[in-house]
């Protein structure tokens, strides 16, 4: 391996994307934006999470001749919409885009569920039991111990992640396939560069960039929301470096052979998508079936965000998130090695 020959293509591939002023920018603005936006959704205080519907209009939720009981009025998960009839909150309700319809002005306390809704039925138990005269009888409240991990601080190292891997994959598998087909590669084949030299070059080229666009929107939202870092900033580095490596390694097999665009973009979305709902990016997994749980620990990214949320999040050491780290690796040499193999210049 000669790495004057990888170090050239290193450069001049760092040249070609900076010059592309559009795509330089939008690897910033995508994620800051998204962060930035949903920060300001989930990480106040006051965060509504189910939707409410009352009726009739005239008649608020707190009003002296409402009867919706005083201890449901102070939930501080809840937000109370008024709709004008039963009809318009039953529509919405059927919809999914209210949780629970009540009328607020029935001494029967009446009111409508969609018991197709697994929130519905969340709320409907809160409704029953804020009737509860007594609730020192009925249980007893505890906190958690230790610090509170916001929801803005547990999504975080998602959405870097995600960014992370559209970029690799697509910033690598897709334009290397462009390559191919604009006969760029072919003309690289007459030169003494190897498969090898010329998709570690792809990969260090791409891993830099993402590193570097990493540390910019980090130091960019932090100003903004004040990110909590239990563990070292170094170890978290560490722990995306290793992962953006296993996830371009991915985009290397994709972009060892072939030409079309169009079925390039289908195998990554094939597998991006699964990737990014199965690896907790949005939302936790736990409590779903044994087969998912398996299935999900196949992918890089499932790992990069284990280990950048023990770290973050609980303080962990390079020691704690070793396992992770080691199967980061051990993707990333099995794809560059299988890449290389399957690499071909013109087919």
């Amino acid at each position: 391996m000669n790495f004057k020959r990888m170090w050239a293509m290193f450069t001049a591939r760092n040249h070609e994307f900076f010059r592309d002023k559009a795509a330089f920018g939008w690897n910033f603005a995508f994620p800051f934006l998204i962060i930035v936006g949903l920060g300001f959704i989930f990480g106040g205080k006051d965060q509504h999470q189910f939707k409410i519907g009352i009726f009739p209009l005239d008649i608020q939720v707190n009003a002296s001749e409402s009867t919706v009981p005083p201890l449901f009025q102070e939930g501080k998960a809840l937000q109370f919409i008024n709709f004008a009839s039963q009809e318009e909150g039953a529509a919405k309700l059927k919809h999914h885009k209210i949780d629970l319809l009540l009328d607020v002005r029935s001494p029967q306390h009446r009111y409508w569920m969609n018991e197709s809704s697994p929130q519905s039925a969340v709320v409907e138990q809160m409704f029953l039991a804020s009737f509860l005269q007594d609730r020192q009888n009925v249980a007893e409240r505890q906190g958690v111990e230790g610090v509170q991990i916001r929801h803005i601080d547990w999504l975080f190292p998602g959405v870097l992640a995600m960014n992370m891997m559209f970029s690799a994959l697509w910033g690598v598998g897709y334009v290397v396939v462009r390559y191919r087909k604009n006969g760029t590669l072919k003309r690289l084949k007459a030169t003494p560069l190897t498969p090898l030299e010329y998709l570690s070059a792809q990969m260090f080229s791409r891993i830099f960039l993402l590193m570097f666009t990493i540390v910019v929107v980090w130091i960019g939202t932090d100003l903004i929301f004040h990110f909590q870092v239990h563990g070292s900033y170094g170890a978290l580095a560490l722990v995306f470096f290793l992962g953006g490596l296993s996830l371009s390694s991915m985009g290397l097999v994709i972009a060892a052979r072939g030409t079309s665009e169009e079925f390039t973009s289908g195998i990554l979305n094939f597998i991006s998508m699964p990737m990014m709902f199965l690896s907790e990016v949005w939302f936790s997994i736990e409590g779903a079936p044994a087969w998912v749980q398996s299935l999900a620990k196949i992918f890089p990214l499932t790992h990069l965000l284990t280990a950048a949320r023990k770290i973050m999040n609980d303080g962990a050491t390079l020691a704690d998130v070793q396992s992770e780290c080691i199967i980061l690796v051990i993707i990333t040499l099995l794809c560059l090695t299988l890449a290389a193999k399957l690499f071909s210049w013109n087919e």
